[in-house]
């Protein structure tokens, strides 16, 4: 975005200043934005994780004279894509204005300057999460990812194989991080969606301010390891909430955070240590793919009670170079006739091709008849493998304009596992 730019408020005319964020003024700024957000102040150890992950050049406020009333940023990522390429990718984050101001275009003007901004630094894709889901379809960004949660009973059985050759062990969370994130590393480039972890962003998963423990105990850590080579295969954070009857009787629960492995057996081994806690009555994790091992494991599925949330939203900045540079399930060459209001560059038709898994793909303007209608919002919600288009045109959202089309291309843009983000930002 523009440094010192100054522009004027649509509706009433008052003077407003949009400029690139300076370290002086970021307390200001991040105050601006939780109160914009319901006005919670976050806990002084997360607010320096933030204000440390913060990338001031990007990062902007808006300025009603020496008053901040909003403000947006975004985080240079490496998101993981069908095919197994993880490409980079602009993290939308800190999109806030003060009900003083809002319904007055400041945020079409933020989400305009930043969508400019991110082209101009050869970023193909932007990703966010969103407070409140209506309201950045308007600019273009699909909803590409969901989230599960699960509760799971302990009295429900791990019926899948565990391997009983590992190790399991407590660990202080920090003492095994570099493993830990050694193996998270080796799992982005194999499900969509996850998103590579630059330095300064392992810290993330060990957020463990007090304040924020709602009662639970201080983060645990669990590790699966080689007998003979001390190899991390697999690790569980979790934290446990203690909560008793009037007869005293315990009814404990193991909020799990994160959970990953290098193997199926490894994954059963930790579930099942995560069951088997004393005092506790179940298990409880909020975000995991919606594919995740967790509903096959157990003899008793209908008891976990899942839930799905709405995830990432995904928007295609440079249309072309984003669909040539994902890989494609099967072989695929139909012409889109895309609509994009918001980033009139991506409109019109383009041919995709590609030859099928590992083949390269292409996707470049065309003049020849369109195969399949779609908005570029629909785009953004299939490009991660996760969302069909035929469910899409199912909705109406979607038109095939040559018959087989649809089929073609549903076929070639599904991801073998369903796409997600393993953390906000």
């Amino acid at each position: 975005m523009t440094a010192q730019r100054t522009t004027s408020d649509d509706t009433t005319g008052d003077g407003l200043t949009v400029r690139t964020l300076t370290a002086e003024e970021w307390d200001r700024w991040y105050r601006t934005l939780e109160v914009a957000f319901g006005g919670g102040e976050d806990h002084p150890e997360d607010r320096a994780l933030w204000r440390e992950l913060t990338e001031l050049e990007r990062s902007v406020g808006v300025w009603d004279g020496d008053l901040p009333v909003g403000g947006a940023g975004a985080f240079t990522f490496r998101l993981a894509v069908p095919g197994g390429a993880v490409l980079p990718a602009a993290g939308v984050t800190m999109v806030g204005v003060l009900p003083t101001h809002r319904r007055r275009g400041i945020l079409s003007r933020l989400m305009r300057d930043q969508l400019d901004e991110v082209r101009r630094r050869g970023e193909a894709l932007a990703v966010l999460t969103a407070s409140e889901s209506p309201i950045y379809g308007r600019f273009g960004y699909g909803l590409g990812t969901w989230r599960m949660s699960v509760t799971v009973p302990r009295r429900v059985t791990v019926r899948a194989p565990v391997d009983r050759s590992v190790r399991l062990r407590l660990a202080p969370p920090e003492s095994v991080l570099a493993a830990c994130e050694e193996l998270y590393a080796e799992l982005v480039p194999k499900r969509p969606g996850m998103l590579a972890r630059r330095p300064g962003w392992e810290k993330l998963p060990l957020k463990d301010a007090p304040a924020g423990r709602e009662g639970a105990s201080p983060l645990q850590c669990v590790v699966a390891e080689d007998r003979e080579s001390g190899q991390l295969l697999g690790y569980a954070r979790y934290a446990v909430a203690m909560d008793w009857s009037d007869s005293d009787i315990a009814d404990g629960t193991v909020r799990v955070r994160d959970v990953e492995a290098r193997t199926p057996g490894v994954y059963a081994a930790l579930w099942e240590f995560l069951l088997d806690q004393d005092l506790c009555g179940r298990a409880r994790i909020r975000n995991r793919p919606v594919d995740d091992p967790v509903l096959h494991l157990v003899d008793d599925p209908r008891r976990l009670e899942p839930q799905l949330v709405d995830g990432m939203y995904v928007r295609l900045v440079e249309l072309g170079a984003a669909l040539s540079q994902r890989g494609y399930a099967a072989g695929v060459d139909v012409v889109l006739e895309v609509s994009d209001a918001f980033c009139p560059w991506n409109a019109g038709r383009w041919r995709l091709h590609s030859d099928g898994p590992g083949k390269g793909a292409s996707c470049a303007p065309t003049t020849a008849p369109a195969d399949l209608a779609l908005d570029v919002r629909e785009l953004g919600a299939a490009y991660l493998g996760g969302v069909r288009l035929s469910a899409l045109a199912s909705a109406g959202l979607v038109t095939e304009l040559r018959d087989g089309a649809l089929t073609e291309a549903t076929r070639a843009f599904a991801s073998d596992v369903a796409p997600w983000l393993p953390h906000g930002f």
